[in-house]
């Protein structure tokens, strides 16, 4: 695990910043040489923890403020579908191109290290629809924008935006400003 700093923010307070620090991996040069990914997937191991980040993000948003969770590929997807199954709320994925099987919008956008393309069914929600979308790590805003956006296209209301670690070095905030932004963990 990474060397936890001894001060740790993050906008549901600072023990739970202390526990997903506590379980996410720096791996060098991945997935190209220059950048350190953010592994999670001890966090996600670790039934004790997940359930309490689970928990965290259910009680910031509150059980009843949304109708359906959006997760983002493919770590959102994880994340999404244990907020969806603890709230009773609908999941929804948002994927990447080429990976769904009915009419879908799509919309590309650039990343830190390339380009990508997100896609949604078009008829994944229904007027009113109220959506919560979360993902893993907030970077430069890309994904995250062109997901909110995604889920407006297809009809849904944005009622909030969650991850477990923001780098807020990359401003990816600001990116989706007015939106806000709740992340478990900022570094």
């Amino acid at each position: 695990m990474t060397e936890t700093p001894t001060e740790v923010r993050g906008d549901s307070g600072p023990a739970t910043a202390q526990l997903v620090a506590s379980r996410v991996l720096d791996v060098p040069d991945f997935p190209k040489p220059g950048i350190v990914f953010k592994d999670l997937m001890p966090l996600f191991a670790d039934g004790a923890v997940f359930r309490s980040v689970i928990d965290g993000i259910v009680d910031y948003h509150g059980r009843d403020s949304f109708d359906v969770v959006v997760g983002i590929e493919a770590r959102g997807f994880v994340v999404a579908a244990a907020i969806a199954y603890a709230t009773g709320a609908g999941v929804v994925p948002v994927r990447k191109a080429g990976k769904l099987p009915r009419a879908a919008y799509a919309a590309s956008y650039a990343l830190e290290y390339g380009e990508a393309t997100l896609e949604v069914h078009q008829d994944a929600f229904t007027a009113g629809h109220r959506v919560l979308v979360v993902d893993d790590v907030l970077a430069t805003g890309g994904t995250a924008q062109a997901t909110l956006d995604l889920v407006e296209r297809a009809g849904g209301t944005v009622a909030g935006f969650s991850v477990l670690l923001e780098l807020s070095f990359l401003n990816g905030r600001d990116r989706l400003a007015p939106r806000p932004v709740h992340a478990l963990l900022t570094v």
